[in-house]
C-alpha cells in the first residue's frame, strides 16, 4: 500500500525548487487549496498565486513561503504545525485528530502503538483529505509512523510513568 492517501500539488510546481528566504532549506510545493485552508482570512487574497512552499524545517518559523518573497509564518496560519511545534498538543495527522501525547499515551499503557493501522483503515475507506487538513499539503502518513518509530525507539526513557503529583 503507498503512503499517500492523495494527490499532491500539480508536477509542473514540483519541477522547480525554492528555498526557505529564512533557514534556507529546500520548500515542498502545496496546492492554492492547501494554502486557503491553512492561512488565517487576511492573506486569501496573498495566496492567490501558484509557486507557494512549505518549510519544513522544525527550527523555523516559516510555514510558507513564495519565490517573489512572500512568506507566512505560524503566526499567520489558523492550524498548529505539527513538525513545528514542540508543545502539546502537537499534531501528526490532521483527518483523524491524533497528536503524539495520544500516541506517547497509548505506548506508555500497552507498549505498542495501533494509530498508523486505524490511520490506513481509514485510508483504505478514502475518508482522509490530507490535501485540505495537512499544512503540508500532502499525506500525513510517513509523518505518523515516523513519530511513532521514534516514540517506539525511546520508550524506557521518554515514555516512564508519569509520577502521581500530591
Amino acid at each position: 500500500m503507498s503512503d499517500c492517501c492523495c494527490s499532491g500539488p500539480s508536477a509542473q510546481a514540483a519541477g522547480v525548487k525554492a528555498i526557505c528566504p529564512r533557514c534556507g532549506a529546500v520548500g515542498n510545493p502545496v496546492s492554492a487549496l492547501t494554502l486557503k485552508h491553512m492561512v488565517k482570512r487576511q492573506f486569501l487574497e496573498a495566496v492567490n498565486v501558484s509557486g507557494f512552499r512549505f518549510c519544513s524545517s522544525a527550527d523555523c518559523d516559516v510555514v510558507y513561503f513564495h519565490p517573489n518573497g512572500l512568506h507566512l509564518t505560524k503566526a499567520d496560519v489558523r492550524t498548529r504545525v505539527g513538525l513545528k511545534v514542540k508543545e502539546d498538543p502537537v499534531p501528526i495527522c490532521y483527518c483523524f485528530g491524533f497528536t503524539e501525547a495520544m500516541a506517547r499515551d497509548e505506548i506508555r499503557a500497552t507498549g505498542k502503538c495501533t494509530i498508523p493501522q486505524r490511520i490506513s483503515a481509514e485510508m483504505k475507506r478514502e475518508q482522509c483529505a490530507c490535501e485540505v487538513r495537512n499544512p503540508q499539503g500532502s499525506c500525513c502518513f510517513a509523518n505518523v509512523t515516523a513519530v511513532v518509530k521514534r516514540l517506539l525507539a525511546s520508550k524506557p526513557k521518554a515514555l516512564a510513568p508519569i509520577p502521581a503529583t500530591e
